[in-house]
């Protein structure tokens, strides 16, 4: 059975009220949550039917949509999940589903030879493995680089929308440094994901930069219509992170030449996997290699250094060297020094990995 957008967004939002175990559900509350949720995505404005919700409730809970969903109806009044584990987002892929993006993919790898379409080569891997997989019921013959316990990835899809809608938000967020959380009155421009981390980009009433914040730290959104959308100013999203490694830079910042030696044996593995586009060999010798990029100095970049470990040396900008040997240093007492206590064999053996699975 074909599904419309709308329809889907109201699946999902009965799924989503549903699986809020810390709150009960009557069909007035799931016809307010649908109806919100349609303004906020499409800008419907009519509200949602109670036949309509009623309907999709029926749906859902059949075969038609390959949903089979566990409602129940709890005190003869709330809406509620049987089984507490339960999800749409969790069933598999009906053979239909199967079908479409097969048809995606065969149209997606028409383009993957052209320059401008090159990032979507990942893409379209991700989506034949998972077909293969669905359809043969094999295990996944390519392992992608994953993070399952990241948090904060369900508020993508409420950013992109705000993004390309032009929606201001109410962003509640809170940094690793601050004690409370904070609201803003955000207006988002860009999305961005750096080493599985997910960031947006924008600006806030009463703050003067712009603010780069993580998707993780972010405790809660809504759409504030008291505001105007204030559009970008402060940079080119398509630019801006060019001569970056990372998220990290200020408007107006820029880049360095940062001139750096990696020993002869491992110098294979930067030359194969530059740390950045601009990457050049300015000199080479028996003992190794002298590259050169040209980026903005900031944390990432610091980070991205320091992960060489004992074959890199930083040669200039001079400030930046100093720092990376301030901290090897840094780094280098704390095995001098024992600073950190003993830990207790009990919690070790606990939280220790099985060897079998660690491949031991």
């Amino acid at each position: 059975m074909p599904i419309n957008r709308n329809a889907l967004i109201r699946y999902k939002t009965i799924d989503n009220c549903l699986r809020n175990k810390y709150r009960s559900w009557t069909l007035d509350d799931l016809i307010d949550a649908c109806s919100e949720a349609l303004y906020e995505f499409e800008g419907i404005d009519k509200g949602v039917s109670r036949r309509t919700v009623q309907m999709d409730i029926q749906l859902m809970r059949s075969n038609k949509l390959g949903y089979n969903a566990p409602i129940v109806i709890k005190d003869k009044k709330y809406y509620a999940y049987s089984d507490a584990e339960y999800s749409i987002t969790n069933i598999p892929l009906t053979d239909q589903d199967l079908g479409t993006l097969s048809e995606v993919v065969q149209i997606l790898k028409q383009f993957k030879g052209f320059s401008h379409f090159e990032e979507i080569g990942g893409m379209v891997n991700r989506l034949e493995d998972k077909i293969y997989t669905s359809k043969t019921h094999s295990v996944s013959v390519i392992d992608f680089e994953k993070n399952d316990r990241l948090t904060g990835l369900h508020y993508l899809d409420t950013l992109y929308q705000a993004i390309i809608k032009k929606q201001v938000l109410n962003l509640t967020y809170q940094s690793f440094k601050a004690a409370e959380p904070q609201v803003y009155v955000f207006h988002p421009y860009l999305l961005k994901e750096y080493r599985n981390r997910w960031f947006i980009l924008g600006v806030a009433n009463r703050v003067k930069v712009h603010l780069t914040l993580a998707l993780d730290r972010i405790k809660d959104i809504s759409v504030n219509a008291d505001f105007a959308y204030r559009e970008n100013t402060l940079f080119n999203p398509s630019t801006f992170f060019e001569n970056v490694i990372g998220v990290t830079k200020n408007a107006g910042q820029r880049p360095e030449y940062i001139l750096f030696w990696i020993d002869k044996k491992n110098a294979p593995y930067v030359i194969t996997k530059p740390i950045h586009n601009s990457q050049r060999i300015i000199k080479e010798d028996n003992m190794g290699i002298v590259f050169q990029i040209c980026v903005v100095i900031n944390f990432e970049l610091e980070r991205e250094l320091l992960d060489f470990g004992d074959f890199i040396e930083v040669i200039r900008p001079r400030g930046l060297r100093k720092r990376i040997e301030k901290r090897l240093k840094t780094a280098g007492a704390y095995y001098e020094e024992s600073k950190v206590l003993e830990i207790d064999d009990e919690i070790v053996e606990v939280y220790s990995p099985n060897p079998k699975d660690a491949g031991v």
